[in-house]
């Protein structure tokens, strides 16, 4: 059993972004009793529902707010919450009914207007809203939002209240998996008070979720609480979360185990030969709808120009990924043969090598293609990624030995570490990224759609490489309106084929849930999406 040096994980820092208290005492480390403390990070944003595209933002929308459907933490299948019943007869007109007996923590009603105004803000153009996309099938959206020029209406036309808790949504075009999207954070309701006092709500954001906001210390944590009078049946088992923020998992492996922490939602790799040794039977290995790849910038046009694609094909040959998996990640992540991930199974999408020989580690014929495509752009390859969490230096560095030995130049690959998360998405959001970087998907709601429009259609909401291909977009548009959802499958792997030829993401592996939990809590599961399921955690 191997023990480091303990360190504390954390001082008191100045609030930024939310109301912040003090520092706290008491048991599990600062964590008062009926409390869990757990690892996490800083988000990129404030934490506004359609602004939020990453993980650590999203795991506290996720808390905080509850919308029309969930996504069951155990099988992932998309479920009601507040929706009583959505309806449609083609599959573009959509009848919403709103359950009524739902609020926010301030007592407000949960109505139809709660989600209507919510979804308008989200799309509006001057709010510039990172998922405004998401609002790009319903009507209107290009009016609300257009590519260039000023916007020349406020609301989306397709967006009808119809009675307190009844509402229409009009589609630009058929999309008969639409309401399965309706899970996720972006199409949260909002109350009056985010609209009445813009400021304040984002200092302390109110929501309809099992937990409401306490404090944050932008650097230090952030302290959610149980809402007592929550009116759903997913009520929080526990007094609260006390999310602390950690620059280096190692530190927070190192609390787990010190008793000072009690749940870390990823184990990093340099711990994972321990890990069953150090927690036992509190130790979490499960499949996630996560896949890692490497996004290149799309916008930079040395890695744009025609012939290059044989240059990012020959990458992907160069990287073993057989042997990074099992050598660094432990049987935690499983070399990746296309790109959405295998818990969506064969009926939802994911089909077992499709990326074929791309996707095969053959360093012979991954040298051939690179010098075929004119060698690596700049000279140099530099993989970016955030230094903060994950354990991705070890993998980076991995990939680049791979990488420089299929080359036989020691130089050819370099990792290029950014200190913090929300510093590394500054940058891409920029379009600031000197090569390849770092781009893990976790899904958004469990659609092979969601693993392809958000990441690879023109101008979606996370092609943050800014990859276009026509082709691609018109077999997305064809899948969508597909009622059919086994020709709606086919078609989005033909879609999928294309980012295969054109290699617009190297795929490098799918990646499990992993989480280790301390002997002061119990009914510590993960979902789909390998977060924990936070409200069914009990302390003891």
């Amino acid at each position: 059993m191997r023990r480091a040096t303990h360190a504390r994980w954390a001082v008191c820092a100045v609030a930024v972004a939310l109301a912040a208290t003090a520092c706290g005492g008491g048991a599990g480390g600062g964590t008062s009793p009926g409390v869990v403390s757990a690892s996490w990070g800083d988000p990129q944003n404030p934490l506004e529902p359609a602004n939020t595209n990453e993980v650590q933002g999203g795991t506290v929308l996720d808390m905080i707010f509850r919308g029309l459907k969930r996504y069951d933490p155990a099988t992932g299948k998309a479920q009601n919450m507040l929706a009583e019943k959505i309806e449609s007869k083609d599959a573009s007109e959509f009848a919403i009914t709103v359950k009524p007996r739902w609020t926010f923590s301030n007592g407000e009603k949960v109505t139809a207007r709660s989600f209507v105004d919510a979804w308008n803000y989200g799309a509006q153009l001057k709010n510039n809203q990172r998922n405004a996309p998401f609002f790009s099938q319903i009507e209107g959206y290009d009016q609300v939002h257009p590519e260039s020029g000023r916007p020349t209406a406020e609301t989306l036309s397709g967006l009808k209240v119809t009675g307190e808790h009844t509402f229409t949504v009009k589609l630009s075009q058929k999309f008969s998996s639409w309401p399965d999207t309706l899970g996720y954070a972006a199409f949260a309701p909002l109350p009056r008070a985010f609209f009445d006092n813009h400021k304040a709500w984002l200092a302390k954001p109110i929501g309809n979720g099992p937990y409401v906001v306490n404090s944050y210390t932008r650097g230090f944590q952030m302290s959610l609480r149980k809402w007592d009078a929550y009116p759903g049946e997913d009520k929080a088992r526990n007094d609260g979360i006390d999310l602390r923020v950690y620059t280096d998992s190692n530190t927070a492996y190192t609390d787990l185990t010190a008793g000072n922490l009690d749940l870390v939602n990823d184990i990093p790799a340099s711990q994972l030969k321990y890990v069953e040794a150090d927690l036992g039977g509190r130790y979490i290995n499960t499949p996630a709808g996560i896949i890692q790849t490497l996004a290149f910038p799309f916008y930079d046009p040395k890695w744009n120009k025609p012939g290059v694609e044989k240059v990012r094909t020959g990458l992907s040959m160069a990287i073993n990924r057989d042997q990074i998996t099992k050598t660094i990640f432990r049987h935690t992540r499983i070399p990746a043969g296309d790109w959405t991930s295998p818990v969506l199974g064969v009926a939802g999408g994911f089909k077992k090598g499709l990326c074929g020989e791309a996707c095969t580690y053959d360093p012979v014929k991954a040298k051939k293609l690179i010098t075929e495509g004119g060698g690596i752009p700049g000279g140099q390859l530099k993989i970016s990624y955030n230094a903060d969490t994950g354990s991705h230096r070890e993998w980076v560095d991995a990939v680049c030995n791979s990488i420089n030995n299929a080359l036989g130049d020691e130089q050819a690959c370099v990792g290029n570490p950014i200190g913090t998360f929300a510093d590394f998405r500054n940058q891409i959001s920029r379009h600031k990224m000197p090569g390849p970087f770092r781009a893990g998907w976790q899904m958004d709601y469990p659609l092979i759609q969601n693993f392809l429009q958000p990441l690879y259609y023109t101008n979606a909401s996370s092609n943050d490489g800014k990859w276009s291909d026509k082709e691609f977009d018109r077999l997305v548009d064809q899948a969508n309106a597909e009622t059919d959802k086994a020709k709606a499958v086919r078609t989005f792997q033909e879609a999928e084929k294309v980012v295969r030829d054109q290699m617009a993401a190297i795929p490098l592996w799918y990646q499990n849930g992993s989480a280790g939990y301390s002997a002061r809590i119990t009914h510590v599961e993960l979902n789909p999406f390998s977060v924990p399921v936070y409200n069914q955690i009990k302390v003891k």
